[in-house]
């Protein structure tokens, strides 16, 4: 097993002074050195070919007993050096402190065969600073949840951070499933997972909140250098605004993606956001089934729904508002934050515009193609119908009247079929209009098959 190793956060910025995982305040550093600490019988559960290839680990480099050891945090590969990064965020809208790594150790950054960067980290591993009084270790069935949805969200074209194996630990986790005082044993795992970085919002809001505007600018600096190449520049006001417009139209494209699929991640806190515009940190996510903007898969968020389906791009807005703000000591006028906030809106609504003629397979948007998705929308939250299963039948049928028998099977309750059929005999007619100003129907379902998800992960 051959990995080559060029660790520039660790080499690049200041660290803390003090080793282990003892939990204490980190100040002044982002990052602790940590290592894993090592279970008793590793063992690969799972791996994806495509990111081992992109690491240019084979099949028989997957299979070295001494694999399962490395990436079961038992032992080091040359070139490792293993860390924890020190960050803090908005939880449910409040601002939460110091919070960091508290169960994901990184090995280092490893240099991939397309020569680009490429971090690999131990979701799982055991306690770091950050851990705070939790054990830093997971349970099988959640990183079996990781590592499916970073592979299969990738697959569905939606930025995500990847997963390079599953390691069954031998380890046994006490684990409280439903949070009604029943703890009880469960198999421990651990999830290589694999990003460019795992920078937060929340890694830029701790030293702001701190009033550390020196490790502030160090970071910014680090960032824009390191993770945006093509803006690397003369430091000043013009280049670092230019790097948040940047952050802010990556988030919008990325919570395009997620409206497209019906994703929902279930836990937007600031912290959870990747300043890569990636999907990162897969905990209670779902996919929709009913169309519902309202649902939620997190069970602690059920009262307030603050992360609910229909608001993830208004939250992702209020996050990207918190990085402004974090960022704010770096500009001498908040026009230029003013701006990135405003580059959000407008990409957002130029993604919506691009998916909302892909889902419907049409060759390009009109203006009125915005009332004919909304009103589908509407109808498919009154009857109850399966987003992914309903877009999926439509890209399969002739559009028009004729082919509402066939959608039957997207509807959950037969009833509100029969209640809502003549609503949706409507609308299909008029979709029918509006796909004969293509009239290349062939063309119209390659669209659909092309960003409408066949399968997604359910609960």
């Amino acid at each position: 097993m051959q990995l080559n190793f060029d660790n520039r956060f660790i080499a690049e910025l200041p660290g803390d002074p003090v080793v282990g995982p003892q939990a204490r305040q980190v100040e002044g550093a982002l990052w602790s050195s940590v290592a894993p600490t090592p279970v008793a019988a590793p063992r690969v559960l799972a791996w994806s070919p495509e990111v081992a290839a992109l690491l240019g680990l084979q099949a028989e480099d997957i299979a070295e007993p001494r694999f399962a050891q490395v990436f079961g945090g038992n032992a080091l590969a040359p070139g490792m050096a293993p860390f924890a990064t020190n960050y803090g965020g908005h939880q449910f809208g409040h601002w939460a402190g110091q919070l960091g790594d508290g169960r994901a150790i990184s090995l280092g950054e490893a240099i991939a065969v397309d020569g680009r960067r490429q971090e690999l980290q131990l979701k799982g591993a055991g306690p770091t600073p950050y851990s705070r009084f939790a054990d830093g270790r997971a349970v099988l069935r959640s990183s079996i949840r990781e590592f499916l949805c970073s592979e299969a969200m990738a697959h569905l074209g939606v930025p995500t951070t990847r997963a390079l194996c599953l390691i069954g630990t031998g380890d046994a986790v006490i684990r409280d499933m439903f949070y009604d005082g029943h703890a009880a044993p469960e198999p421990g795992a651990i999830v290589c997972r694999v990003a460019p970085s795992f920078l937060r919002f929340g890694h830029f809001e701790l030293p702001a909140a701190r009033g550390d505007v020196a490790l502030l600018r160090r970071l910014v600096d680090f960032t824009i250098a390191r993770d945006f190449p093509e803006l690397d520049g003369p430091a000043g006001e013009a280049r670092d605004a230019a790097w948040f417009a940047q952050v802010c139209t990556r988030t919008a494209e990325l919570m395009a993606h997620w409206m497209r699929v019906g994703f929902v991640h279930g836990v937007m806190n600031t912290d959870n956001l990747s300043i890569l515009g990636l999907t990162i940190d897969y905990g209670p996510y779902g996919w929709i089934d009913d169309f519902d903007p309202d649902w939620t898969p997190n069970t602690t968020d059920r009262q307030g729904r603050r992360y609910r389906y229909g608001w993830q791009p208004q939250v992702a807005f209020w996050n990207l508002s918190r990085l402004a703000g974090a960022l704010s000591p770096l500009f001498a006028d908040p026009a230029p934050l003013q701006a990135g906030l405003q580059a959000y809106a407008d990409a957002f609504a130029a993604c919506e515009r691009r998916d909302t003629a892909a889902k419907l397979g049409l060759a390009h948007y009109t203006p009125a193609d915005a009332a004919l998705m909304a009103d589908l929308r509407a109808l498919l939250h009154a009857a109850e119908v399966d987003m992914t299963l309903f877009f999926r039948e439509l890209g399969e049928h002739a559009p028009g009247p004729q082919a509402l028998e066939a959608l039957r099977e997207t509807f959950y309750d037969a009833a509100k079929f029969e209640l809502h059929a003549a609503t949706f005999t409507d609308w299909l007619t008029r979709y029918a209009a509006r796909c004969a100003q293509d009239g290349d129907e062939a063309a119209r379902r390659a669209r659909m098959r092309a960003v409408n998800p066949r399968y997604v992960l359910r609960n």
